[in-house]
């Protein structure tokens, strides 16, 4: 029997093909049946318009057939006959079906006949769906809601945008609640022709709903939010962005009847304020462990709140939260509330200063991560109290902190105990490369990641400094730092005792061989994955080096250098040397000469680049031919 969704996870129906397209183009049929009359003249066929008896029926007298099939794949199949026959079987909830004893007699003999099973199986959400774009309408909505009740349920349903001629709408949305009433995940995403009335029908039929992400859904209101709230006492995790008429009452609604929410996200909902914020936070500290509050037109009073009744937060991350001063940052972490926080972000809040900057260090003892985005007032004097202060701290990210100088990172990295990782420095302006005079610094030897992007003004004599206090780095990006040449990198690859795993120097333009070699030679033994991209003054002694050094090295990027077919040669001869990515992007000398030094080392490889190579298509073709296996670029 033809089953209306496919089974293995797709969402095609059999019976021809997609059936979507043909009910999304449906039309009532018009069916006629030729007979020929013995009274009528030779060659006269005439032909009379009928329709099946059972389309006769009234909506209500199909409705109850409908509740009466025996099981999921005969209402599957019954709902591929018609538009209307499938928008009555999307209409009928899962506690309206009959399962008669009979029913489920008559059923296992025709599963006994027809060698197959077809149980009625219990609705535990294993499904998931995403429809996007053009894809989503209610038509299918519809579909999924039928031909999902009987494999497995569905679990997730994600609606990505929707289609501009039939949009989803709460009609599509309320098939899905009375068909599905496992459903436990629901996203939906750019559809604004969903209100509450859908809502209200997710609300009422699926009570087993754990997440909520709701994005640019202007006609849901607090109505719909409230509706949620009172019928999903299990849900953990609650997303609202860009919703203008969600407010605070449905952020109390949420606290008062959801007390195992754990994760929650609010970005750019103007109606919300500090009154649902307080509300949310004090009556769920409990178990609230994720919140992120993004361009809202809250004030200190919310911090404040945060800072005092968070106390089983872990991830917090606030982000142009405008009316915020250093007031409520300061009040935030000097309530001593935050004792379980790990990871905090804060980005575009003028309120972020160095003096609270200090206060949340010595408030939140267990903090690990630490991620400063765009916070203009905090200089090197903040960074250093705060590391100082952050005792626990072992990741550090400053991006476009543009008062943070040559002077704070190096404070920084010798006053930040022994626990510090990692330290990423991206777009940070104010980093110039300044001959200046240091005190002794000790050196921070728990530093294991250093990664330094897109900075200008850093060049070599900065990264000779941090030589020194970085001594078991087994990370190194250095990307887009144009500035640095081999006199600032050398110092800094010697001092490395444990040995580089990973270094990126993409975009690093003044490199030379003599870096590539030293690292090669140093730690070869160690070193996994090379990036290399656009260091153009490399040639093909770098080739020899990473050959003749480099023992585990399976991610080698040399992409818009000046490599030759010599360079390959020399790889293709590196006998310890199993690479598994190889990247020749833009390696104008590399020509067809190299096809069979390819061929050799393609027999480790599952990925090579060789766009804007001098190499042939037809010699493209048998490199193909030779590496199955291997995804190549061209």
């Amino acid at each position: 029997m033809p089953t209306l969704v496919n089974y293995s996870g797709d969402d095609e129906f059999y019976f021809g093909g997609s059936v979507y397209s043909h009910l999304d183009a449906y039309c009532p049929p018009s069916k006629r049946a030729r007979i020929s009359s013995p009274f009528a003249s030779s060659g006269n066929i005439y032909e009379e318009e009928r329709k099946p008896s059972i389309e006769t029926l009234p909506d209500e007298c199909l409705f109850e057939i409908f509740r009466r099939l025996p099981g999921g794949q005969a209402r599957s199949a019954s709902a591929c006959v018609s538009k209307r026959w499938l928008l009555l079987l999307s209409s009928l909830r899962n506690s309206e079906i009959c399962r008669s004893k009979n029913a489920e007699e008559s059923s296992d003999d025709v599963e006994m006949v027809s060698g197959r099973e077809d149980v009625e199986s219990e609705s535990n959400g294993h499904l998931s769906r995403c429809l996007e774009g053009k894809k989503a309408t209610d038509i299918r909505l519809a579909a999924i809601a039928v031909g999902t009740s009987s494999c497995g349920g569905l679990g997730k349903l994600s609606i990505r945008g929707s289609n501009s001629s039939r949009q989803v709408t709460d009609l599509g949305l309320s098939a899905v609640a009375r068909g599905c009433p496992s459903l436990r995940v629901l996203s939906l995403w750019d559809v604004p022709s969903v209100g509450d009335e859908g809502l209200l029908e997710i609300a009422k039929e699926c009570h087993l709903l754990e997440k909520l992400d709701l994005c640019q859904c202007p006609s849901i209101s607090n109505k719909g939010m409230i509706a949620i709230a009172k019928n999903s006492p299990n849900l953990t995790a609650l997303t609202i962005e860009s919703c203008p008429n969600i407010s605070n009452e449905s952020l109390e609604g949420i606290a008062q009847f959801c007390p195992k929410l754990q994760c929650i996200a609010i970005r750019d909902c103007p109606l919300v304020g500090d009154q649902g914020v307080a509300s949310l936070v004090s009556s769920t500290s409990s178990v609230l462990t994720k919140v992120k509050f993004q361009a809202l037109r809250v004030t200190d009073i919310s911090l404040a709140v945060i800072g005092h009744y968070g106390k089983a937060i872990t991830n917090l991350t606030l982000n142009g939260l405008q009316n915020v001063s250093e007031k409520g940052f300061w009040v935030m972490g000097k309530a001593q509330g935050l004792q379980k926080l790990t990871s905090l972000t804060i980005t575009s809040c003028g309120g972020t200063t160095d003096r609270s900057l200090e206060a949340i260090a010595k408030g939140c003892h267990n903090l690990k991560q630490m991620c400063l985005r765009k916070c203009c007032f905090v200089s090197d004097g903040g960074l250093v109290a705060f590391a100082r202060a952050a005792g626990s701290l072992e990741n550090l990210q400053l991006e476009e902190c543009n008062r943070i100088t040559q002077s704070g990172i190096l404070g920084a990295l010798s006053n930040c105990g022994s626990k510090l990782k990692s330290l990423s420095l991206v777009k940070c302006m104010g980093i110039k490369d300044l001959a200046v005079e240091t005190p002794m610094l000790s050196p921070c030897e728990s530093l294991r990641c250093l990664s330094i992007r897109s900075c200008p003004g850093f060049g070599s004599r900065s990264l000779a400094m941090l030589a020194k206090l970085c001594p078991q780095l087994r990370q190194l990006d250095l990307s887009g730092l144009c500035g640095i040449n081999d006199a600032g990198l050398l110092p800094l690859v010697e001092s490395c005792e444990a040995g580089l795993v990973k270094v990126n120097l993409s975009g690093c333009l003044n490199v030379t061989d003599e870096v590539v070699s030293a690292i090669a030679r140093l730690h070869g033994g160690t070193l996994e994955v090379l990036n290399l991209d656009g260091c153009y003054k490399l040639t093909d002694q770098s080739m020899v080096a990473v050959a003749e050094n480099c023992l585990v090295l399976n991610d080698l990027d040399v992409s818009k250098c000046s490599i030759t077919d010599l360079g390959i040669i020399a790889l293709c001869h590196g006998e310890q040397l199993t690479l598994q990515v190889l990247s020749l992007s833009g390696c104008a000398k590399v020509s067809n000469k190299s096809l069979p030094y390819l061929r050799k080392l393609g027999k480790t490889l599952g990925g090579l680049n060789l766009q804007h190579c001098s190499i042939s298509n037809s010699t493209i073709e048998r490199l193909e031919g030779a590496l199955w296996r291997c995804d190549i670029l061209c």
